[in-house]
């Protein structure tokens, strides 16, 4: 992705930043930050959410890697909470409890809505075959259209509910006539085990167990869906004026890394255990390993990016998800022009 250029809404914050940048030296600069339990004196610390047992942030948490490229631009890290879905993290970043998390354009969008405190600055690719609409093996669902009249689980607002209407809308059928029920992703599979629902709109996090079980299939997949649902890095907004170059160091880790992880994906799973509730075994992991192999990376936003996005956007306020169109392009950041 080519990165774009600021736009007008973002000048007052490319100005604020580039005043932090370069009117104070980096000692300065780093003893402006939280120091944190056992924080080196003027180091600024970074709030993220613990990764858990895979990826990126797990391998780079496990190996030091991570620390040793933040320690670089002088930031260390304190993991906070877990991750997540985005809409808690996102009203953690607005009340200055978080300074960093991952989440999807679609969760964006909503949490955009309630006065955010928040930018995104990088942009991953929509995930062709790891999101999509699952449903039981044996089912007698065989097509988007046999969804009429059924139940289908999704997380409001978020990439479950686009996932339902983006593959709706794309059949001609009316969202209607199709019962969405509003569940939080991980209280959602004992509910679909339970055939208490017919059908449910999920990504990968979740859908990976699912269909490594066995048990479950996906009707349509991100491609099948037409899916724009990139996934998305979020900076709380002031953290990114008062230390863009912290804010670009953990770009570059981010996206050396995720090419690092699509080309050896095994490498990032059970990073600190391989066995117990946390870790990805047998078919589950080859599904993972696979989805993965087929996914993007972590990359600036660039202007075609920013024309789906804005496309997300519209698409939900046609749906009523939203009741506006939400403005995305002002809460964008163009992380390599950070300094």
């Amino acid at each position: 992705m080519r990165p774009f250029a600021p736009l007008t809404a973002l000048a007052a914050l490319a100005a604020l930043t580039t005043l932090t940048a370069c009117g104070a030296d980096p000692a300065a600069d780093s003893a402006s930050g939280r120091g944190g339990d056992g924080a080196k004196r003027g180091t600024v610390t970074v709030r993220i959410p613990d990764p858990g047992n895979a990826g990126i942030l797990a391998r780079g948490k496990q190996d030091g890697s991570l620390d040793k490229a933040l320690s670089a631009v002088g930031a260390e890290v304190a993991w906070t909470g877990s991750a997540g879905p985005f809409a808690p993290a996102a009203q953690a970043m607005n009340a200055d409890q978080l300074d960093f998390a991952t989440g999807s354009i679609t969760s964006g969008i909503t949490s955009l809505a309630q006065k955010p405190g928040f930018a995104f600055f990088t942009a991953t690719d929509p995930d062709p075959v790891g999101e999509g609409i699952l449903v039981r093996e044996g089912s007698d669902i065989g097509s988007l259209k046999d969804l009429v009249g059924r139940k289908v689980a999704v997380n409001k607002g978020g990439t479950g509910e686009y996932l339902l209407l983006k593959a709706l809308a794309k059949e001609g059928i009316p969202a209607d006539a199709v019962e969405r029920v509003y569940l939080r992703p991980d209280q959602t599979a004992a509910v679909f085990n339970a055939g208490q629902v017919d059908a449910w709109a999920v990504w990968s996090t979740y859908a990976v167990a699912e269909i490594g079980s066995g048990k479950a299939r996906f009707l349509a997949d991100g491609a099948a869906i037409g899916s724009d649902n990139y996934s998305l890095n979020a900076v709380r907004s002031d953290f990114a004026k008062e230390h863009p170059a912290i804010v670009k160091a953990l770009y570059h880790y981010l996206h050396d890394n995720s090419a690092k992880e699509r080309k050896d994906p095994a490498a990032y799973l059970n990073v600190f255990t391989d066995a117990g509730p946390t870790a990805v075994t047998g078919r589950a992991r080859d599904v993972q390993i696979d989805f993965t192999r087929k996914g993007g990376t972590v990359d600036p936003i660039g202007p075609e990016d920013v024309e789906r996005f804005e496309t997300v956007a519209r698409f939900y306020a046609d749906q009523k998800v939203t009741p506006a169109t939400v403005d995305i392009a002002s809460h964008l950041l163009d992380v390599e022009s950070l300094s």
